[in-house]
């Protein structure tokens, strides 16, 4: 009977939280593992799991993380070192295109750097860390469809895909957690299983969606539109993410991996950006870029 009421009212709290917003839901579960540590209920820390598994990242952890994730990037990845020039410039797009956005401010900013690689690919970590590769670089033909290709990967920092991973990852171990709490239990035994849920596991979790599985269809679809409106912002022509895809469906046949294994097919992304494009007026002044673009290209 003492189990049963121990299992209640851990159930009781859990299911409370979950009328609460993500926000919330944190300080929710951690007023309820206070509540059951004076209690002495043998499962307060499976409460304590779930804040955790709900808890907000902030703005200098999301950092941090883009950091490690960077890290792992260029274990696979090589920089290069010998066109700053192009660097620089790749930064000078990058800043023209989130000071109107809206997180034009990040923990350390936004940093782009380029990968000595023939690969057609591009990642975005956490925290504003944005890797191109040379292939992808050497696909664009002005500076629009390379700001395409920045804005794209900037709307994934701002979208908070990276982090999502993380969270997702977080929620899936808590419940398999409550599962396997639920199993000691009815064995007799108050131990469980405690949720790994670390940012060091995040940081995998990170690596592997953006590097190997990449992003849902949806989450790819909505850093196009988000490109999109960034580049109104900045000016830039938002058809020109159409023309980078265009582009892309080109060189998808002869360049296995990269953007073809992390991405949805360059048409169906076409498919989904003609129907946003038109949302956008924007003076064509493609023209006026294509010396500085040609300079360093």
């Amino acid at each position: 009977m003492k189990t049963i009421k121990y299992i209640s009212f851990l159930t009781l709290v859990l299911l409370a939280a979950f009328f609460f917003s993500c926000e919330s839901m944190g300080s929710v579960l951690q007023a309820g593992a206070g509540i059951a540590q004076e209690m002495g209920v043998p499962g307060a820390d499976l409460i304590s799991t779930y804040a955790k598994a709900f808890e907000q990242i902030t703005p200098e952890q999301e950092y941090y993380i883009g950091r490690a994730v960077g890290a792992n990037v260029l274990a696979a990845y090589r920089l290069q070192t010998n066109t700053p020039a192009l660097t620089t410039y790749i930064n000078r797009i990058c800043s023209a295109l989130v000071i109107n956005s809206s997180r034009p401010d990040i923990f350390n900013g936004y940093h782009a750097a380029i990968l000595d690689s023939d690969e057609i690919n591009a990642f975005a970590t956490p925290g504003g860390h944005i890797f191109i590769t040379r292939g992808l670089i050497n696909c664009t033909t002005s500076e629009d469809t390379l700001a395409s290709v920045i804005a794209h990967e900037v709307a994934h920092i701002q979208l908070q895909h990276g982090l999502n991973a993380i969270k997702s990852g977080r929620r899936a171990e808590a419940f398999s957690s409550t599962l396997s709490y639920a199993a000691e239990v009815r064995a007799g035994d108050s131990r469980f299983s405690e949720v790994v849920g670390t940012f060091a596991e995040g940081v995998g979790e990170v690596v592997t969606t953006m590097m190997t599985k990449g992003y849902s269809r949806s989450q790819e679809l909505d850093a196009d539109a988000g490109a999109m409106k960034l580049l109104s912002l900045a000016g830039y022509e938002p058809s020109s993410l159409l023309d980078m895809l265009r582009v892309l469906e080109k060189e998808q046949s002869g360049h296995p991996g990269g953007f073809n294994s992390t991405h949805p097919t360059p048409q169906q992304r076409i498919d989904s950006a003609q129907k946003n494009v038109g949302m956008y007026s924007v003076p064509d002044t493609r023209s006026y870029r294509q010396a500085r673009y040609a300079a360093v290209n």
